[in-house]
């Protein structure tokens, strides 16, 4: 094959580095890209927790985590995780974040949602990827279903933000309903 799968036009991912905290404590003080990310309440993280989460992610069998990087510059964009592996069935979790306002809508998220289902389904030999999303992230949702996933359920009035409650969403994509996909990708 002459594709790279960790390689897109304008992202790749590569391993997630201790020298990428510093940026990643900088997204983890806003609390916009917090409420977009995450349910638990909008609290700047710590230096030293995200090191402790980098050492937990780094020694685990079961979770993923990948810096989004562009291609043009090498500069850190975005995270993508795998994450709560079940390898005896084949499935996980998935969780993206595009760090910086500017860095949105530009296609990266799309690019690099696509090498990591690539690498899931072919590279980790899964069968299903499912993920979460809060209804207010419209633009996410709809880069999901342009991906193929389903909408699988709804938990609904799960987060309240500012005295307002909203549902979380569950999506799902199987391998087989992205393989005609993938065909096309790499050919």
């Amino acid at each position: 094959m002459s594709f790279s799968i960790l390689c897109g036009e304008k992202v790749k991912l590569s391993a997630l580095v201790e020298d990428d905290l510093p940026k990643i404590f900088n997204w983890y003080q806003n609390p916009a890209f917090l409420r977009l990310f995450d349910a638990t309440p909008a609290l700047p993280r710590s230096m030293s927790s995200l090191q402790n989460w980098f050492k937990s992610i780094a020694s685990s069998t079961r979770d993923y985590i990948l810096s989004i990087k562009r291609v043009e510059d090498d500069q850190l964009v975005g995270i993508v995780e795998l994450d709560g592996i079940l390898w005896n069935q084949r499935v996980t979790g998935v969780a993206i974040a595009i760090g910086d306002e500017e860095n949105r809508g530009k296609g990266y998220g799309r690019e690099a949602l696509e090498l990591t289902l690539q690498f899931a389904f072919h590279e980790l030999n899964l069968r299903r990827v499912q993920l979460t999303v809060f209804s207010y992230n419209q633009q996410a949702i709809q880069l999901y279903k342009k991906l193929g996933f389903t909408h699988e359920g709804t938990y609904r009035e799960f987060i309240n933000r500012d005295g307002k409650t909203y549902d979380m969403l569950l999506f799902g994509l199987l391998k087989h309903e992205w393989e005609p996909k993938f065909s096309k990708v790499s050919s």
